[in-house]
């Protein structure tokens, strides 16, 4: 099985999945997220093999053009995309 984490969820799914069938299939929003594995970052059509464990990390975005990614409790970087207009 391959394991999700967001914050203090587990989630378990089947391994050859790819990362966003899995979080589809757990009613998890895939823009509201960045997956990290093994410390590397990994996209939607990754397949997700037996045994991994994959931290989702939370996206809190917020204000004009300032966003906020949520590593750790402990920890918020803040960042500015000059390329997102809303």
């Amino acid at each position: 099985m391959v394991k999700l984490i967001l914050r203090t969820k587990e989630y378990e799914v089947k391994p050859g999945m790819t990362l966003l069938s899995a979080l589809e299939k757990n009613n998890i929003i895939p823009e509201s997220v960045i997956a990290v594995r093994e410390g590397e970052i990994i996209l939607d059509d990754e397949i997700l093999k037996d045994g991994e464990v994959v931290k989702l990390v939370q996206v809190i975005s917020g204000g004009s053009r300032s966003y906020q990614l949520q590593i750790d409790q402990s920890m918020i970087l803040n960042f500015r995309n000059p390329f997102l207009h809303f």
